[in-house]
């Protein structure tokens, strides 16, 4: 069983950074997509960005030029540089591992960790 904790969330003021941390336990297929979600209250959840094992990342649109996703394999660590905070980053984050294994995945989701974007 894989068990993933984020920590790192805070109120921070626009134009602000934070850098959120996802800490991962348990056993880990090696080929997998680590990431982080957002879900604002009222809104979807979102994408905000993904690590594939591979070294492919990939972004929200909104988010793009702001945000950085790395992760230290030897760790099982992902973190999330938020830069030039807005407002509307505001929402609880989550992080994902998607493991895939010979006949199929399976999605792992962490508690979340709020983040709060307000003067």
């Amino acid at each position: 069983q894989v068990h993933l904790v984020e920590s790192g969330g805070d109120l921070v003021q626009p134009g602000g950074s934070l850098r959120l941390s996802c800490a991962a336990s348990g056993s880990i297929f090696s080929i997998n997509v680590m990431g982080w979600y957002r879900q604002a209250p009222g809104k979807e959840r979102e994408l905000v960005a993904t690590s594939t094992s591979g070294g492919s990342l990939d972004y929200g649109e909104s988010v793009k030029g702001r945000f950085t996703i790395s992760r230290d394999n030897a760790k099982k660590m992902v973190y999330l540089q938020m830069n030039s905070l807005k407002p509307e980053d505001t929402g609880v984050y989550r992080c994902n591992l998607r493991d895939y294994y010979s006949s199929g995945y399976r999605d792992y989701w962490g508690q979340g960790t709020q983040v709060t974007v307000s003067s």
